[in-house]
């Protein structure tokens, strides 16, 4: 994977950055692009972060952090927002860039 942004901010505290770094320099961070890549790969229609997560069954919060580390790889589009089918709120939709 490019891993080309970083995933702590400026302002993050230095736990943060220290945890950036370890999961990308362990393959954490690969693994888990691949696996949600993957999984998006699958869907025919946009999708949720929590419906994406629903279906592979993880942690929101890993694919939501994840789909904008793979949208700056170019790798997932944003699509527009609807109603999650999970949450009942707006969300946003992803899919895996053509």
């Amino acid at each position: 994977m490019l891993n080309r942004a970083p995933i702590a901010a400026n302002v993050d505290p230095i736990t943060s950055h220290l945890a950036a770094a370890e999961i990308t320099s362990n393959g954490t961070r690969d693994t888990q692009k691949r696996a949600v890549l993957n999984a998006l790969l699958e869907e025919p229609l946009n999708i949720t972060s929590m419906e994406l997560a629903r279906r592979m069954g993880v942690d929101r919060h890993m694919v939501a952090k994840r789909l904008p580390d793979l949208e700056d790889d170019g790798l997932v589009e944003r699509q527009p927002e609807r109603n999650c089918s999970v949450t009942k709120r707006k969300a946003i939709t992803w899919r895996a860039a053509r």
